[in-house]
């Protein structure tokens, strides 16, 4: 295991967030093996804080079904079968309401683009995943979505992360989302769309785009405000990045 996953699992131990947050790419090819092992991440972070997990691209064995096309049970079926059989979670906390969306279809009519290098990369929101997310939530509960794909630019892979991502931004900040907790970018960012803050996550693999460190991000949420810190490993530690604070 790498040593950035033995302090990350040390952190969670200390620390016990109310929720730990898995934005996708468990694996890198699908495979049982790497699922089984992200399971034991899992199983250990359980034990001390609430999790919530969706898959990411890595995550989805689209060549069983290409524009759907072949044998779709078998999109998700390790994900599903090692991780969680729900690709959509819902987890309530008190104070908050946590909703996964899955972003990663594989390769489907909707995630298409004109770059053949998007094949299989580029996911998507869909209207319907917007509108029943909506019905999820609940009162004055903050409300955050977990999704695998940034909708966000990326300053280094110079994309987004879905199609269509200006009209999933307008969507989300329509159901009044508070957080969006997504990856997929490799590499940290902190971005405010007006009242709604999004964190996109690093990575804690040895796949961090433009040589950048692995990080973490850790949301804290209040009554008044929704601040994300970035944690920048060091090679021993986790150590300080930026943070960004919004008023509910």
């Amino acid at each position: 295991m790498l040593p950035v996953i033995d302090a990350l699992d040390a952190m969670i131990r200390a620390d016990h967030f109310d929720v730990v947050a898995v934005s996708g790419d468990l694996s890198q090819r699908s495979k049982a093996g790497e699922f089984q092992r992200a399971l034991v991440f899992l199983r250990n972070a359980a034990q001390h804080s609430a999790t919530i997990s969706v898959p990411g691209n890595h995550d989805v064995a689209w060549w069983f079904a290409p524009l759907g096309v072949g044998a779709p049970d078998r999109l998700y079926q390790n994900y599903q079968r090692w991780i969680s059989p729900t690709l959509e979670p819902v987890l309530r906390v008190p104070g908050a309401t946590l909703v996964g969306l899955n972003t990663a279809h594989g390769v489907a009519w909707d995630t298409l683009t004109g770059n053949p290098r998007d094949v299989s990369i580029v996911g998507s929101v869909r209207q319907s995943q917007i509108d029943w997310a909506g019905a999820q939530f609940q009162g004055d509960d903050a409300r955050v979505i977990v999704m695998h794909h940034n909708p966000t630019f990326g300053a280094l892979s110079r994309r987004y992360g879905i199609t269509r991502p200006h009209r999933a931004l307008r969507a989300l900040s329509a159901i009044n989302v508070n957080l969006v907790l997504c990856g997929h970018d490799h590499q940290e960012a902190i971005v405010t769309e007006g009242r709604m803050l999004i964190s996109v996550a690093g990575t804690v693999s040895s796949r961090s785009r433009g040589h950048r460190p692995q990080s973490v991000n850790v949301c804290t949420i209040t009554r008044e405000s929704v601040e994300v810190r970035t944690l920048i490993w060091n090679g021993t530690g986790f150590e300080p990045g930026p943070s960004k604070c919004v008023a509910r």
